[in-house]
């Protein structure tokens, strides 16, 4: 026969139920031996003879819990559907199993704060939905899962199964944005900007004489059946932009659980201004500006924007002692041609300091204010509101002074909020330049 070890024996343990029935049968049947009245023995009985009949037919298995979801892809103020299985690999029914599971608070699960009780029959599983709103971004996680049994007439409790917990991709929510405005520069020959280089592409430039190597598709007849000679369309190629996203998170302000903070509000425009210019066909780049300094390489396409959202779940803030801008002036990170646009809430000097040094560097630079408005330092002193007007009297300063210095500095308002800007930044990349004879 073989012997169980001490971890297997520990996976059912008697309970409250079963440790009375066996005292009081051992009580009353010592007290029947010690007083000599047999009579008690009926007493003592129905206790000893219920717990064997309960015991008669013991679980050798420990239940078995999972947590799953049909969408394990989630895009924030969507509805998230969880199913928790409770498996009974067991031939002994489960009298109740206990249900209890965590979830983030970004996922407004019904119900999660309480136990679920239900029984399992053997070899069955029970299943139970729970559904909620993902209310922020990030990889939330549902669970751990917590689950023990009851069985024999409730003389013996599992030991807890935790299980794995499940990890939910909830994407932020891109608002809307277009620019109307073409980028400052443009390098490559397969976006949708218009250059002044001539090419295959949709904008005509002309008419001119056909000549060797011209393709017949461009014939234009009409001019041809005219002049007797053939003529040809002339047109301007369309070139793609390289746009880099460089995310300021060397701070976090705000409370999510009551309004946006500043990092959702980098966030959620980064992913919309990715989502407007690869789209268009330019290629886009992410960098973040902080204790980590991650990167996601340059790429476009559908493929490139699923890989960004990815890149954006993952973004957490965190200073770090030493300045982590020396790392970033490469043509790798931050290619001459590019347009940088920076997501920052300026709330500190690197900040300002950064922003500064790309303008002087000679970089289209275009700077977004990720501050949410009502954001204010927290303090108890009675100095509190003249403290907080002077600090905003200091960022103000420093807006004027990144402004003198060429670096355009807007708050991020969806939709159209980068147009004039873009359109000056065209205006100043296309004008010429000074140089030394």
């Amino acid at each position: 026969m073989a012997l169980k070890t001490q971890d297997e024996a520990a996976d059912w343990v008697p309970t409250k139920a079963l440790r009375r029935a066996v005292l009081l049968s051992l009580l009353i049947s010592v007290i029947a031996v010690v007083t000599g009245r047999a009579e008690l023995i009926v007493l003592a009985a129905p206790f000893a003879v219920g717990a064997a009949y309960s015991l008669r037919n013991r679980p050798k298995s420990l239940p078995e819990a999972v947590v799953s979801t049909e969408e394990p892809y989630l895009t924030e103020g969507d509805r998230a559907t969880v199913r928790i299985s409770v498996a009974n690999p067991d031939e002994a029914d489960y009298d109740l199993a206990v249900v209890r599971l965590a979830a983030a608070p970004a996922l407004k699960i019904q119900n999660v704060d309480r136990a679920f009780v239900s029984p399992v029959l053997a070899s069955a599983v029970m299943d139970l939905d729970l559904s909620g709103e993902a209310t922020r971004w990030g990889r939330q996680a549902v669970g751990p899962l917590q689950v023990y049994a009851f069985a024999c007439d409730a003389m013996l409790e599992s030991r807890p199964i935790v299980a794995e917990p499940l990890r939910l991709k909830v994407f932020p929510a891109t608002e809307p944005f277009e620019a109307d405005e073409a980028m400052p520069r443009a390098a490559g020959l397969v976006g949708a900007h218009r250059s002044r280089r001539y090419g295959d592409g949709g904008e005509l430039a002309g008419i001119r004489q056909f000549s060797t190597g011209d393709r017949l598709r461009r014939i234009d007849w009409r001019t041809s059946l005219r002049t007797r000679e053939l003529h040809v369309a002339h047109t301007l190629s369309d070139r793609d932009a390289e746009l880099v996203l460089l995310l300021d998170v060397l701070n976090e302000a705000g409370n999510p659980a009551a309004a946006p903070t500043v990092l959702d509000t980098t966030v959620r425009a980064a992913a919309g201004i990715a989502q407007h210019y690869l789209g268009c066909g330019d290629r886009v780049s992410m960098v973040e500006y902080g204790a980590r300094a991650r990167r996601l390489r340059a790429g476009s396409g559908r493929r490139h924007y699923l890989a960004a959202l990815e890149w954006l779940l993952d973004v957490r803030p965190g200073g770090t002692e030493f300045d982590p801008v020396d790392g970033l002036f490469n043509r790798y990170v931050l290619p001459n041609s590019a347009l940088v646009v920076v997501l920052t809430p300026l709330l500190e000097a690197r900040s300002a300091g950064l922003l500064a040094r790309l303008a002087r560097a000679g970089r289209s630079v275009v700077a977004i204010d990720t501050l949410p408005p009502g954001i204010r330092p927290v303090t108890d002193s009675p100095w509190g509101d003249i403290a907080n007007r002077l600090w905003h009297l200091d960022r103000e300063n420093t807006v004027g002074e990144l402004l003198e210095h060429g670096v355009p500095f807007v708050p991020w308002a969806g939709a159209g909020s980068l147009d004039q800007v873009l359109r000056d930044v065209s205006r100043m990349a296309a004008a010429p330049r000074a140089g030394l004879r």
